[in-house]
């Protein structure tokens, strides 16, 4: 029997619409995977004849082909809106609650979503941290973490999880916790395992410049993060650090380790973005299901030319089929 993944349509005013049928263009004839695209079919009807993509889009109703459609949203949606309108942001997060209650109800193995913008959806009276965190809550587990990986011209992988997501920078001290960081190390090595990598080598970096420098730049490395490595090192993983982040990226990307954990956002994605910008993923490590996205935003100065591309968009599908394979 064919698989399914769900695809969350994200911001309809930005380039996910766009992203999304230029993917499935792609990867429809390379597998049997079915796909259930969870938004506006109206919107998409009209898209796919704009970029003259001519993908099998069901004409009327859900559909029952290899692409059907699904709608979390009740009312319909205005045909213009500006970008960042109040009604795609608050379309966007349902789409993402459905695509998920999909998931959970066991009727596909995994999901993609595209590109939110969270402002908008904060500014539309949402509570709203980040897609991460709202699965997260939906599947009613902590026990989670953000991977992003992508590889270069060459081949080269970075595979970054984060001990911390989306946190102000003043409070990533406050946040790096012993039981924060085991579960990053974990989940970083079971991320390669579930890869299929022939080994789960994790390095982990510090949270001050030169790893705190023996204490005289910050204790954190050596009350928080080293008893955090030796923990997971008795867990029986092969994890080591703390190291100068400035340095420990050449190494992960020469290919000494095989996933790196970053203490917070902008350390781990600075190098990520830098080498693999165009073909980036954000991972959901720890759900119930597999859940992937494309590692940019919404785009809004480009969206509705037909000009995005959809490189990112379509390692996110891939990676999600290939790990969804690996659990059937």
């Amino acid at each position: 029997m064919a698989l399914s993944i769900c695809i969350s349509l994200g911001d309809l005013t930005g380039i996910g619409p766009e992203v999304t049928l230029k993917a499935l263009a792609t990867e429809l004839p390379l597998d049997d995977f079915r796909y259930v695209l969870v938004g506006d079919a109206a919107y998409l009807r009209k898209l796919n004849l704009r970029l003259g993509l001519d993908l099998p889009l069901p004409e009327r109703g859900e559909g029952s082909g290899r692409i059907s459609f699904r709608d979390g949203v009740v009312s319909a949606l205005p045909e213009h809106m500006a970008p960042g309108a109040r009604e795609a942001a608050l379309a966007s997060v349902a789409w993402v609650k459905e695509a998920a209650r999909i998931c959970l109800a066991k009727e596909a193995v995994g999901m993609v979503t595209a590109p939110v913008n969270k402002e908008a959806i904060v500014r539309a009276g949402e509570r709203f941290v980040g897609q991460t965190e709202l699965l997260s809550e939906l599947a009613g587990t902590r026990e989670t973490a953000m991977m992003l990986l992508g590889h270069d011209d060459r081949g080269r992988w970075l595979r970054v999880a984060l001990a911390t997501t989306h946190v102000p920078l003043r409070d990533v001290a406050d946040r790096v916790a012993p039981e924060n960081l085991n579960l990053a190390i974990r989940l970083a090595a079971q991320a390669c395992r579930d890869l299929g990598l022939p080994r789960a080598r994790v390095a982990v970096c510090g949270l001050n410049p030169h790893a705190g420098e023996g204490g005289k730049m910050g204790t954190e490395e050596q009350t928080l993060i080293a008893p955090a490595v030796k923990r997971a090192q008795a867990q029986g993983i092969d994890v080591v650090g703390p190291f100068s982040a400035d340095a420990l990226f050449y190494y992960v990307f020469r290919g000494d380790y095989d996933a790196v954990v970053a203490m917070y956002h902008d350390q781990g994605l600075v190098p990520l973005k830098m080498v693999a910008f165009e073909h980036g993923i954000n991972w959901t490590l720890g759900l119930p299901f597999v859940r992937t996205s494309p590692d940019h935003g919404t785009a809004y100065d480009i969206a509705g030319q037909g000009k995005a591309n959809a490189s990112s968009m379509i390692a996110a599908l891939r990676l999600a089929k290939q790990l969804a394979r690996a659990k059937a």
